[in-house]
């Protein structure tokens, strides 16, 4: 199959995919097509959409490929969107995410000695908005749940995987500067 074609039909599989596509679900669609061909046609589309500086972007989140605005729009797209403060999260919320994030797998226990409050509505909100999950049972008296992000925290955050969540000295770099 011509690239020009191949880069056509990635591209409408790409944007008519609700989560991010996976490289073995495009292979699925096309059969005749090798792994390598749909790298190069998917590396090719990201380039493209580069080159012409568009408000687009073709990139690889959450182990799959997704078009998304780019994050240097976003502030325009906020404007446009005017969210509803229901779509935040609250303070607290962010910072119990923030620590199951880094610390996962981790129980309400934990979270509680790290955070010195209760996290228990912080907790529901975050499972209500999916952005984490159970993650099996801790093997201590009690056996409580523990918790970690999800595949829509990477989807939310367009994060390729935990890897690239910024590090505490990062962090400590913006607050010193």
């Amino acid at each position: 199959m011509e690239l020009s074609k191949l880069k056509s039909i990635v591209e409408v599989l790409v944007f008519v995919s609700n989560e991010p596509i996976r490289l073995e679900q495009l292979e699925a669609v096309l059969p005749q097509v090798s792994r390598e061909q749909i790298l190069a046609a998917l590396n090719e589309l990201a380039g493209d959409y580069d080159a012409r500086g568009s408000g687009l972007e073709v990139c690889e989140i959450a182990g799959g490929w997704r078009i998304s605005t780019r994050p240097e729009y976003h502030e325009y797209l906020r404007s446009y969107l005017k969210k509803k403060p229901s779509a935040r999260l609250s303070p607290a919320a962010l910072e119990t995410l923030a620590i199951i994030a880094y610390k996962q797998p981790i129980t309400i226990p934990e979270i509680l000695e790290l955070r010195g409050v209760s996290s228990s509505s912080a907790i529901k909100t975050l499972l209500d908005k999916r952005l984490i999950v159970p993650k099996g049972r801790k093997e201590c008296v009690g056996r409580p749940i523990m918790y970690g992000t999800s595949r829509e925290f990477l989807i939310q955050f367009g994060l390729k995987d935990l890897s690239e969540l910024p590090s505490i000295e990062e962090f400590e770099e913006l607050v010193s500067s």
